[in-house]
């Protein structure tokens, strides 16, 4: 493990988590409204994403660049399990990005004027969001932490990006909470946050 990247690559993982965690924050968006008024509500989410995407960046070229040792490889025939099981995921994940609503998750229909920028003023649950109240995370785990080849540096991303992701729902369910208040709570009682099929579904969910 010292002699790899390990350690560097999971301490990259604190100032991007905190950097993105500030600008997800309504006191972030509120000072980029004093700043630059209330126009920037129809680009800051494009720009939160381009941040997230860029930073993204070189903590994985630090997977890459950085001495490694590899820890265990997946061979024949649980590779094919593994990659089926990766294929179905990465599909998963786009449909809940698909069901989600495609340009508005990327912020594109913000800027068009096609979404408001508040967020629905209704709790919708349909789809994916039915079983899980996370699909996106659930997928995107599955898809990093089945990877059959696995090193020290790709470890460490994994470690560092499972935390960030369930430090990032907490924070992300506050403001849910705040937003739709007891729909979400009861929401959040009877859909589980990650795994499926480990709470019964509250009977007066809406399904649009």
């Amino acid at each position: 493990m010292n002699q790899t990247g390990f350690w560097w690559v999971l301490l990259a993982w604190v100032p991007y988590g905190v950097l993105h965690s500030w600008l997800a924050s309504s006191s972030a968006k509120a000072l980029a409204e004093r700043w630059l008024g209330l126009g920037v509500r129809r680009y800051y989410r494009l720009f939160y994403n381009l941040v997230v995407t860029l930073t993204l960046l070189p903590l994985l070229a630090l997977v890459v660049l950085s001495p490694d040792l590899e820890i265990s490889r997946i061979h024949f025939p649980w590779l094919a399990l593994t990659v089926l099981v990766e294929g179905v995921s990465v599909l998963g994940l786009l449909a809940g990005v698909l069901q989600t609503g495609a340009l508005r998750f990327l912020g594109l229909a913000q800027i068009t004027g096609s979404a408001d920028f508040g967020g629905p003023s209704k709790l919708e649950v349909r789809g994916l969001y039915r079983y899980v109240r996370h699909p996106l995370y659930l997928f995107g785990l599955l898809i990093i932490w089945l990877i059959p080849l696995m090193t020290w540096n790709i470890l460490a991303f994994n470690l560092g990006a499972t935390l960030y992701i369930l430090v990032g729902i907490q924070f992300e369910e506050r403001k849910l909470l705040k937003e739709f208040g007891q729909a979400y709570a009861d929401y959040r009682r009877g859909v589980p946050m990650l795994i499926p099929f480990t709470k019964s579904h509250p009977k007066n969910l809406s399904d649009k």
